[in-house]
């Protein structure tokens, strides 16, 4: 009875082509990775240090049908001065209530309390955003 072989013996003549192409397939991947992270890395960290004002709504209360009371928190240089748009939604998703608030105090943190006037009961209220308007 003779044996039947399928293929070269193994390591006997090297490595084959398929092995070198996967080699390299994966040396071209790591490298196209690390290059995708690294704009990604750069674009955030742009995108970050551009911004002069970045604020967040810390808590909301809605204390009556026409009124939401939010207190705001905005981080901002000392010398910076902007405006940042608050937005309150009803139960069905229509916007009930919206208001820009200037924000100057010449500190680098700014609380305040800012009460929303709505035209019925609020369910929400966000920030929409902040921009700067300008040193000095």
């Amino acid at each position: 009875m003779t044996a039947v072989r399928d293929g070269l013996p193994e390591g006997r003549y090297g490595r084959s082509a398929d092995a070198r192409a996967d080699r390299k397939l994966k040396i071209v991947g790591s490298v196209l990775g690390v290059a995708l992270l690294g704009v990604i890395a750069w674009s955030g960290i742009s995108y970050i240090s551009g911004q002069d004002l970045s604020g967040r709504v810390i808590t909301w209360d809605a204390v009556s049908d026409h009124a939401v009371k939010v207190h705001l928190e905005v981080v901002k240089d000392a010398d910076a001065k902007g405006v940042c748009t608050l937005r309150s939604q009803a139960e069905d998703g229509s916007e009930v209530g919206r208001k820009d608030v200037t924000v100057d105090q010449r500190a680098g943190q700014v609380d305040t309390e800012v009460t929303l006037r709505t035209t019925k009961r609020a369910t929400n209220a966000v920030l929409v955003g902040c921009t700067a308007a300008g040193k000095g």
